[in-house]
């Protein structure tokens, strides 16, 4: 009887002791084999490159630490790109001119918010290869006084604006006798601007013009035959990234693989799938 207790503890040791081992290795392999994560920050309020939305419709992604989820032509890419790099994509919703600052301090790896590479950011972040390339235009009211205008200098008088610290802000300077009102910090408070009367139009690029005047009938995109003087760098878009960041040669790798054909089609789902209330 003796005999048989010392057998029956024995046996039950070596089952916890097993049981024990079994646990750590399962919690060592747990924490091994979690995926790393690829933060990237947007406003999700320019669409349709990128915009906010209440669910996961149409792909989008949920942002960090909200409710919302992210969508839009960005938000395409960014998934292709953290693929790409065998990465959990994690979208950081961060205002305009919040976006370089979140960058450089290191709470997110990547800006892909329909950014110029322009010279003077590149004073500070570093960019990838170019995934767009647009062109200016100008929303402005539908069946307004701008509506038929095809050059930029038929807006003499005019009320005009853009989003602050863009190159678009700039180069209203090139119309002459504007009326240049204040910057906007985004393009829903200019959008309410546009239709209240505040402004009679804001410069912005032409994906967004047309996501505009698809969601908002009052509104219209006029497009020049004599339109702003413009650099290629300042009409296309890349990912911004940290002065040296050893992510932008795989990043380049992943946007080489999207054919051009590939891009249109992604803005123009994206345009398609924008909500309406942007």
């Amino acid at each position: 009887m003796k005999k048989s207790s010392i057998v029956i503890t024995m046996f039950l040791s070596v089952i916890l002791l097993l049981a024990a081992c079994g646990t750590g290795d399962s919690e060592k392999t747990g924490s091994s084999s979690k995926k790393e994560t690829f933060k990237v920050g947007m406003e999700a309020g320019y669409a349709p490159f990128n915009w906010t939305q209440m669910d996961d419709a149409n792909g989008a992604v949920k942002i960090s630490g909200n409710a919302e989820y992210a969508g839009g032509y960005d938000l395409e890419i960014a998934k292709k790109i953290a693929e790409h790099l065998g990465k959990e994509l994690v979208i950081v919703k961060t205002e305009w001119d919040g976006l370089v600052p979140s960058l450089t301090s290191g709470k997110i790896d990547a800006i892909i918010a329909g950014m110029s590479p322009t010279e003077d950011r590149k004073k500070t972040i570093d960019f990838s290869d170019i995934y767009y390339t647009s062109n200016l235009v100008m929303v402005v009211k539908n069946g307004g006084a701008y509506e038929d205008a095809t050059s930029i200098q038929d807006f003499k008088g005019a009320k005009i604006t853009a989003q602050l610290n863009t190159f678009h802000y700039s180069v209203i300077d090139q119309i002459e006798g504007v009326v240049k009102e204040t910057a906007m910090d985004n393009f829903p408070a200019m959008r309410v601007a546009l239709e209240s009367g505040m402004i009679d139009g804001y410069v912005t690029e032409r994906p967004e013009a047309v996501s505009a005047s698809a969601a908002n009938e009052k509104f219209a995109m006029v497009e020049f035959t004599d339109g702003f003087v413009t650099s290629p760098e300042d009409t296309a878009i890349a990912v911004g990234l940290k002065k040296g960041s050893e992510l932008t040669d795989k990043i380049n790798e992943a946007l080489k693989a999207i054919s051009e054909e590939e891009r249109q089609n992604m803005m123009d789902t994206a345009i398609k799938n924008q909500p309406a209330a942007e």
